[in-house]
């Protein structure tokens, strides 16, 4: 007589079978619930799925071993991402070193791994000849890369994705916090630096000469 084991087969999934849900949820930095899709079921999601969960339904999904983990962001801190993204534009149209993605823009940063963040800048010399791939997800690893915190962001969720820039190489993180008006900067192999909103966050040795005020930043937009 068959038994269940010998007539059910188990798609192929990146995580252990014998996980819980809660299993799930801590291992993607403890996110709540709600941001964690259950189709594909966790595990089996593919890079392919952020992208066609994206042109449905617009919804921006980042890709953790095999988990899709929703993007959260308000419209606040989109005005926010905005605004850092058109001063890194109009820098890099007089110092055309690179290319400045917005909180759209997915990054394969490492296998199994497409983040999103809501700002991010690639340098030109991290693709050969200066050309962009024709893939819909970069395989690439931004050199400067922007999150705009949010209340449904977790402490070990953001952890997790600095472990993971640092791991691909990511040279230079910028954690801002609209709703205490600081922000952390983190250099791939050095210290971390946190600024109030008296401090100006500065391109350093990837975007020499940018600077800006994080004062100017979210007095731009009062609340």
């Amino acid at each position: 007589m068959a038994t269940v084991s010998d007539t059910i087969v188990f798609p192929r999934t990146v995580l252990p079978v014998q996980w819980s849900l809660a299993d799930v949820q801590r291992h993607v930095g403890g996110v709540p619930a709600e941001r964690i899709r259950s189709y594909p079921p966790p595990g089996m999601a593919k890079e392919r799925d952020v992208l066609e969960l994206h042109d449905r339904d617009n919804r921006l999904c980042e890709l953790v071993d095999g988990v899709l983990v929703e993007k959260t962001m308000d419209t606040y801190e989109s005005l926010l991402a905005v605004a850092l993204q058109f001063a890194l534009q109009t820098y890099l149209e007089k110092n055309p070193i690179g290319v400045v993605l917005g909180e759209g823009g997915p990054l394969r940063i490492l296998p199994d791994r497409v983040r999103i963040p809501d700002v991010s800048v690639i340098l030109w010399e991290r693709f050969p000849d200066r050309r962009l791939p024709r893939e819909a997800v970069f395989t690439v690893a931004p050199d400067l890369a922007i999150e705009i915190l949010s209340e449904g962001n977790t402490e070990d969720e953001m952890q997790m994705k600095l472990n993971e820039y640092r791991q691909a190489g990511v040279r230079l993180v910028w954690y801002i916090d609209p709703r205490r008006r600081t922000a952390v900067v983190y250099t791939l192999g050095g210290p971390s630096h946190t600024f109030d909103e008296d401090g100006v966050l500065t391109g350093a040795d990837v975007l020499p000469g940018f600077s800006m005020s994080l004062r100017q930043l979210f007095d731009r937009y009062p609340r």
